[in-house]
């Protein structure tokens, strides 16, 4: 065996023992249909002639000790040889792209930030966005010191937390590693108060956060300027694969701002059904969409959309305006981090989209009238 193929593979299997630790994949097989809460094929309705509001009001993804997707009960399923075939015996067509990934430290101009009155919205790394609106200030899904090793960080921070708005609120989408970082989350708790799903509470008090309020769906709640309601996805969560997955809850958000501007951020989700059913019930102006870690397709596609199901998503959706994070900062899939830009590019104007599409970068800021 080459010494290469020896390093690679030692290498994996300390991805695989930090990822399973952190609860990014499990590597153990979690029979649903086994497992208290995930009773899939009991007397559950049929969730495909309920409305998102029904199913949410009617509390269909609360099982019994778990929380269960409704959209696909079984997500979150990962066991140990799916994995070891993606990372060991599936061909990579990427890697010939990995060369030109480049560490490129994020610069902002918080000050200009400041002063601007009205509504702004700041790309910071991977799913991290700063929105204020006057002088109230949220942040949502705050991971501002990379991740365990080895998960590289392509774009670090060049600027201290200490520098940014002061924040009035702290949105977690889900417990993901990626999405939910206790040290991070530590900046804020003198300041801000923490939105967070259903489960996540006892963790956040036992980091130091004093203001917290759980979220189930369709739960709102007002912070300053802000109405924010916690909508519901197609995703999954956990944080400890020795306890498994969907002990917390999982969703996305819908903000409304003073001057009626209304935003919609996805967090983590894969493609589902119910996209144009939201964009009925509220008027998007921007949507702002995770794009990355979508290869290979038959791994992730219960947890994320690729380009092109992010371009489906949204023409549903019926916004306004189309803005994509969640890429960039960690290579959590096998597309190079800088991929996902060009493929949302490419398939906008395939499309006809092209206009409708806010391109970011880390550290960038979309200043609104």
């Amino acid at each position: 065996m080459k010494e290469d193929t020896v390093i690679e593979r030692r290498r994996f299997l300390k991805y695989l023992f930090s990822a399973a630790f952190f609860g990014i994949v499990s590597i153990f097989t979690f029979k649903f249909n086994q497992v208290e809460g995930f009773n899939v094929g009991s007397n559950k309705p049929d969730v495909s002639k309920m409305s998102l509001w029904d199913i949410a009001r009617s509390k269909v993804h609360h099982g019994d000790g778990r929380f269960i997707n409704p959209f696909n009960p079984s997500i979150g399923k990962r066991n140990f040889w799916e994995v070891l075939k993606w990372r060991l015996f599936s061909k990579n067509s990427f890697e010939p792209y990995y060369k030109d990934e480049k560490i490129e430290p994020v610069r902002i101009d918080w000050g200009q930030v400041k002063k601007h009155r009205n509504l702004s919205i700041t790309y910071i790394t991977h799913a991290t966005v700063l929105i204020k609106d006057n002088n109230t200030s949220i942040i949502v899904d705050p991971v501002l010191f990379g991740m365990f090793w080895p998960i590289k960080n392509f774009s670090p921070l060049a600027f201290s937390p200490g520098e940014m708005p002061k924040i009035d609120a702290v949105l977690i989408t889900h417990g993901h590693y990626d999405h939910l970082d206790l040290k991070s989350l530590q900046i804020f708790n003198d300041q801000a108060r923490f939105l967070c799903s259903l489960g996540y509470g006892s963790l956040l008090k036992e980091n130091g956060s004093r203001q917290i309020q759980e979220l189930d769906w369709l739960d709102s709640t007002t912070v300053g300027s802000f109405e924010i309601t916690f909508l519901p996805c197609n995703h999954w969560t956990m944080r400890n694969p020795f306890i498994g997955p969907n002990t917390a809850l999982w969703g996305s958000y819908i903000i409304k701002t003073s001057q009626g501007r209304t935003i919609y951020v996805s967090g983590d989700t894969a493609y589902f059904d119910r996209f144009k059913e939201i964009g009925e019930h509220y008027n998007i102006d921007l949507a702002i969409f995770n794009l990355g870690a979508y290869e290979p397709r038959w791994f992730m596609k219960k947890s994320h959309m690729n380009p092109e199901e992010v371009v489906q998503a949204f023409r549903e959706i019926g916004a306004k305006k189309l803005l994509i994070v969640h890429w960039g900062t960690f290579k959590l899939g096998e597309e190079p981090v800088y991929f996902p830009p060009n493929d949302i590019h490419r398939e906008m104007k395939k499309a006809g989209l092209l206009d409708k599409l806010i391109e970011l970068k880390h550290g960038q800021t979309m200043f609104a009238g």
